[in-house]
């Protein structure tokens, strides 16, 4: 059973206002001498508590929750509550809140602070630094090889976007409607290594990428390396970027297990000797912009035929393609329910329109996204995808 893990980012938030609140900072203060100590000043501070880690990101207004590495869908159920509600209870003691939002509906570009690597990014990038305040959720999978991973990389790039879609949780930007499900991804994907990659053929293919990157000058150094998946730096695994941090925990979890039956289907293809995606890198950015513009809500690019269709066919294909790995796991029935739960109350920027539509007030739209951040699970066996 491959292990897997997540981080989720979270936006620190004003509860009264929804204001963003740079106080990164202060919540890991305050949680040192209830959850452990601070370590990790080079990449930002981290506070653990048990198997939980707070960790500052590249915006003081979010805090990032890392999980451990996980077995079952129990355990990281269990992970991402208690990560959650770990980073809430240290902002209450600051008077702030944490939501699950993926860009704050209410917010002004500001300057990165924090370690001397942001500072350096803040003075390079410049606007798109200092607009750099989105929330991502990137699942980690573990592999046997460099080699392993960059052939899982080359299988399952074309089925990405549809991640991408079923997580879809920031549709306000800068106080205002943008229209797109996911303005996040379009956000983010002003960096210039962001974004879907060409296959890679082998490991060493993919560190030649790499350095011919880096030679460039552009990219800072291999962490800017923003690939919507790569090989993690620091971790045996895939890293799964492409995601929303999801409003909901139970989104969450159920985006982390088709994450992990992707990861094993396609190194299962890798051994069987099938080939890597033929689909066109300009085809596959076309797929994450109608997941991007339209969520789980109108059509999607079908993986295998890059064709529209409604987003419930392209969702089932996804199950269909995973569904040996996810029964092997012991995540079949979690997964199709999830995913039916999902495509029928739609994803959190349909929540966050809702919240807004009532009163047309940004501050409510936060003040339902945190209570969303923190709920219990919901169950349901209606609507079972068909598989």
């Amino acid at each position: 059973m491959r292990t897997f893990g997540v981080e989720e980012e979270l936006l620190i938030a004003d509860p009264a206002d929804g204001t963003p609140l740079a106080l990164a900072e202060d919540i890991l203060d305050v949680a040192a001498p209830l959850y452990g100590e601070r370590t990790g000043e080079t990449t930002g501070g981290e506070t653990g508590a048990g198997s939980a880690t707070l960790k500052s990101e590249f915006k003081q207004e979010q805090v990032e929750v890392n999980s451990r590495p996980c077995r079952t869908a129990a355990e990281l159920r269990a992970e991402i509550r208690a990560g959650r509600a770990l980073s809430d209870k240290a902002a209450q003691a600051v008077g702030a809140r944490v939501a699950a939002l993926a860009t704050p509906p209410v917010f002004h570009a500001t300057p990165t602070l924090g370690n001397q690597r942001y500072a350096a990014m803040g003075t390079e990038f410049g606007l798109i630094s200092r607009e750099q305040l989105t929330c991502g959720f990137h699942v980690h999978v573990s592999i046997e090889s460099p080699e392993e991973g960059v052939a899982v990389l080359d299988r399952m790039r074309h089925w990405l976007p549809v991640l991408l879609a079923l997580s879809a949780n920031s549709p306000f930007w800068m106080g205002a409607d943008t229209g797109f499900a996911s303005y996040r991804t379009q956000i983010w994907n002003r960096w210039p290594t962001a974004g879907p990659m060409d296959v890679f053929g082998s490991a060493e293919g993919y560190q030649a990428i790499l350095s011919e990157l880096l030679g460039t000058g552009v990219p800072l150094d291999e962490g800017m390396i923003y690939f919507d998946a790569r090989l993690s730096r620091g971790h045996p695994t895939v890293e799964l970027r492409i995601a929303d941090v999801c409003l909901y925990a139970d989104d969450a979890l159920v985006i982390a297990v088709i994450a992990r039956a992707l990861v094993e289907t396609s190194a299962a293809e890798w051994r069987q000797g099938k080939p890597a995606s033929s689909t066109l890198t300009p085809v596959i950015r076309m797929a994450n912009w109608k997941a991007s513009r339209f969520g789980t809500n109108q059509q999607l690019l079908h993986p295998l035929e890059q064709r529209p269709y409604p987003a419930a066919d392209v969702a089932g294909a996804l199950l269909r393609h995973v569904r040996g790995a996810l029964t092997r796991a012991g995540d079949l029935a979690l997964a199709r329910t999830g995913v039916a739960n999902i495509l029928r109350r739609g994803t959190g920027e349909r929540l966050q329109r809702q919240a807004y539509s009532q009163r047309r007030r940004l501050a409510d739209v936060v003040s339902a996204a945190i209570a969303s951040t923190h709920q219990d699970g919901e169950r349901s066996d209606a609507g079972l995808l068909s598989l």
